[in-house]
């Protein structure tokens, strides 16, 4: 009896001290961003002398199969998993940037179904990594460039991290055109505490910030805004921030993108959307959920498909964006 139960808990806890002690000594070492091999895009587009740098910051892409906490670097498949799904949207982005985007020590999926005192101590830590890497890049590739922030999910929430620790200074306040934080929250209390973050009020205003969660009407809670959560937004269709809907004919096209940054599918007009005025989630009017399987988030949240719904509005968003911030300066 003695030998099973010993077999028994040994069963269960080996795994766990497996998954502890890979974590720590995984995060023990510090990421050298010096070395080009640091990032999935180092200076992507600098022969074309772009007038503005990108600095992205990937989504998850590790779902955490192999029982740890944050995305080991030296995975050769979950490295390219990284560039794919930085690819999906850097058509978004790259005609007029120059493109800059680390590697870092995400945190996996199942992290967003901890609670959340927990989930902040994997993403105060992966997002050391990203702080170390933009302060790398501002001390040595910049040059006094404009900056376009941008991130979606997981790299929406580092790249509103960043706004908030960096951009009370005033001098790379005068550098961001633009911070794209797709697919994550913020709140007006928030706001209330970093006073510099400014959420856009038209197509054309420099140094502010664009977010939105694409849903269908009547969700009450997703892992983004969760159910008592009231996030800000901005609509991609009209650039407003209140509920004033946006019929379909203003959308320029959704498109739908591969890993190796090609459309498979574009669709003009697909759907219009609102902010609804108790979550502040995007709805989207038009998108039938038969067509658009909900893949991790459950039926009605659309997130995986956020910036593909909207992706020519935000690609000509991003030219507006830069051209305005060069006429002003």
């Amino acid at each position: 009896m003695k030998h099973l139960i010993l077999r028994r808990l040994t069963a269960i806890l080996l795994p766990l001290l497996v998954m502890v002690f890979w974590t720590g000594s995984a995060l023990a070492e510090e990421v050298d961003y010096s070395q080009p091999s640091s990032w999935a895009y180092y200076g992507i587009g600098d022969e074309a002398e772009k007038p503005a740098d990108l600095f992205i910051i990937c989504p998850t892409v590790d779902m955490g199969t192999h029982g740890q906490m944050a995305m080991p670097l030296d995975d050769e498949k979950l490295r390219a998993n990284f560039v794919g799904a930085l690819n999906m949207e850097r058509g978004i982005y790259e005609e007029h940037t120059r493109m800059y985007a680390p590697y870092y020590r995400q945190v996996v999926f199942p992290v967003y179904s901890l609670p959340m005192e927990e989930q902040e101590k994997h993403l105060t830590r992966a997002y050391a990594d990203v702080r170390k890497a933009f302060q790398h890049y501002l001390k040595n590739y910049n040059n006094g460039r404009p900056i376009v922030l941008a991130g979606f999910s997981q790299g929406a929430d580092m790249t509103l991290r960043l706004m908030k620790e960096f951009f009370n200074d005033k001098a790379l306040q005068d550098k961001l055109v633009a911070a794209y934080a797709i697919g994550w929250r913020l709140t007006e209390e928030e706001v209330k505490d970093h006073p510099w973050l400014r959420i856009a009020e038209g197509e054309r205003d420099n140094g502010v910030i664009i977010l939105f969660n694409s849903e269908k009407a009547g969700v009450e809670e997703s892992i983004i805004i969760p159910k008592g959560v009231k996030t800000l937004a901005v609509n991609p269709l009209n650039w407003r921030s209140d509920s004033e809907p946006a019929d379909r004919e203003l959308n320029l096209g959704a498109c739908f993108t591969n890993y190796g940054a090609g459309i498979k599918e574009e669709i003009p007009a697909m759907t219009g959307a609102y902010i609804d005025e108790k979550r502040g989630s995007l709805v989207v009017v038009d998108v039938p959920l038969g067509r658009f399987p909900q893949y991790l988030t459950g039926n009605g949240i659309f997130h995986i498909y956020d910036y593909q719904f909207f992706f020519r509005n935000l690609q000509k968003n991003v030219e507006d964006r830069i051209e305005a911030y060069m006429e002003s300066h």
